[in-house]
């Protein structure tokens, strides 16, 4: 995972999907020898195929559930469509061991607030516009920072030197959060202030992710006052950045609740979280015909059946 992200974001300047495809095709078959090799499974051990139906970009899931239809027919198994972001979800209850928590989900392409009901993920609140992560990484860009490991991550990093708090647009309108008014803002005003040095590029990183990080935790207290949760998940791939943890666990301590979280590993997207919850899915039959296995670039959260939750 380490190597693709460097390998991909780096050199296309983020992860573009004909590139993210290429990669894929290029390197999954070795992929599937290795993960066989080292598992110690044999083929006529193998129960099911998972992929993910979606959400994501177009060409990278064309290209992994060609492969996993190719498998699932070879091996004779059932093929088993993976909602992404119930995978999130499920893997960072089974890692953390969370049992009904409010779940903030939190990544490049989708920020939502989700709690569980009647075998759904119910989403409390969500971006109007634009993801967080999207966010970040845009503005990483117009500061010109690196890609290596990738851009939220030096944001974050740059973000603990800055010493001056800039007032930017706070926009939370309900449940729902808006980032794209606010990323126009900063990317207008930037170069103006750093050019009239009342700021430095740390203090910028600061002051958004204070902003953003403050608006998502706003939300996620409100749902869980609705809920009576005394559990929240951190979830997606900006769920990593420790000072947004760490805001979390203020605001769950307040509350009476705890803070349940992952580092990398688990937070960004991997693929024991299709793999795992293909597996609760297939326990449930939850399974799909070779003709059904499209894949869709938009698939909400409570579109999905929860069967193997009461």
């Amino acid at each position: 995972k380490q190597w693709y992200q460097r390998r991909v974001a780096i050199t296309a300047g983020g992860f573009l999907p004909r590139h993210t495809a290429q990669h894929h095709r290029q390197h999954i078959l070795a992929l599937v020898k290795q993960a066989i090799k080292e598992s110690g499974v044999a083929i006529c051990e193998i129960d099911c195929v998972s992929y993910t139906k979606g959400p994501g970009m177009g060409a990278p899931l064309v290209s992994t559930a060609v492969v996993a239809r190719t498998l699932a027919q070879l091996w004779g198994v059932p093929l088993v469509p993976v909602n992404h972001c119930i995978a999130h979800i499920e893997m960072g209850r089974q890692v953390t061991g969370a049992v009904n928590p409010t779940v903030l989900y939190v990544s490049g392409g989708n920020t939502q607030v989700i709690s569980y009901m009647n075998q759904r993920y119910m989403i409390f609140g969500e971006t109007l516009d634009i993801a967080v992560g999207n966010c970040l990484d845009r503005f990483a860009r117009v500061l010109k920072l690196s890609n290596d490991p990738c851009p939220g991550y030096n944001i974050e990093q740059l973000a603990k030197k800055g010493t001056k708090f800039i007032e930017l647009p706070y926009c939370v309108k309900g449940m729902d959060v808006s980032f794209s008014g606010l990323l126009s803002h900063i990317e207008g005003s930037a170069n103006k202030l750093l050019t009239a040095d009342e700021c430095t590029k740390a203090d910028l990183c600061y002051s958004l992710q204070e902003t953003v990080f403050a608006m998502l935790v706003e939300i996620t207290e409100r749902a869980m006052a609705h809920s009576g949760s005394d559990q929240v998940l951190v979830v997606g791939g900006v769920g990593c950045n420790l000072r947004l943890q760490e805001m979390l666990e203020i605001m769950a301590n307040e509350r009476g609740a705890t803070l349940c979280a992952t580092d990398d590993r688990y937070c960004i997207d991997n693929g024991a979280m299709i793999a795992y919850t293909g597996t609760l899915m297939f326990q449930q039959k939850m399974l799909t015909s070779i003709e059904d296995s499209a894949v869709t670039q938009r698939f909400r959260t409570d579109d999905v059946h929860i069967a193997w939750r009461e």
